[in-house]
């Protein structure tokens, strides 16, 4: 006897559910990731704003104008490297989302091309005789599917691989690019 209808709408409702879980937990983790932008930003803002002042203070209290310089450059080494620690902090933010995001995303549809291939494996099973050939062809397209997927789920991390090494090359030249003036500055 088929029951194909009810395993279809029995897979139908448990990939809804799934979906609905998936978006649940993305959403989560994008406004966890956000909520700690958001604090290092004001962290950063807060900490900023004494930084200046104290600055400010320095500078006001200079007595001549090679003072005024010196104290300009020893700051401007400080504010290099707090740039370059919020930039890192700002980049780990982002890897660390990016790679939750990417498991639960990877899990939720390697659940789910598990259970399309278990209903057409039982469907294979039930099926009259003379359907091997649109049952061969499911599988083939649910193949190919999987493998594009694979593909676009290897470009990917490849990309974020090549963003994540140019953004620490980016760090690496503006670290240095900063020591450099610090340096030139205190001469």
């Amino acid at each position: 006897m088929f029951n194909i209808p009810e395993q279809f709408s029995s897979v139908a409702k448990a990939n809804l559910e799934a979906q609905l879980s998936l978006i649940t937990s993305l959403t989560t983790k994008a406004f966890e990731s956000m909520e700690k932008v958001v604090d290092l930003n004001l962290n950063v803002a807060k900490a900023s704003l004494e930084d200046s002042s104290i600055a400010a203070k320095q500078l006001l209290s200079a007595k001549d104008p090679q003072e005024f310089f010196s104290l300009s450059a020893a700051q401007a080494q400080p504010t290099a490297a707090k740039a370059i620690a919020y930039g890192r902090h700002l980049a780990g933010i982002a890897t660390s989302a990016q790679a939750e995001l990417t498991r639960a995303t990877e899990e939720q549809i390697a659940e789910a091309g598990r259970k399309v291939s278990a209903l057409v494996e039982d469907a294979s099973k039930n099926a009259p005789a003379g359907s091997e050939n649109v049952i061969a062809i499911v599988k083939s397209a649910i193949g190919n599917a999987n493998a594009g997927y694979e593909q676009f789920t290897r470009s990917t991390k490849q990309a974020v691989e090549v963003m994540e090494a140019n953004m620490n090359s980016a760090v690496s030249q503006f670290t240095q690019a900063a020591e450099k003036t610090a340096n030139r500055a205190r001469k």
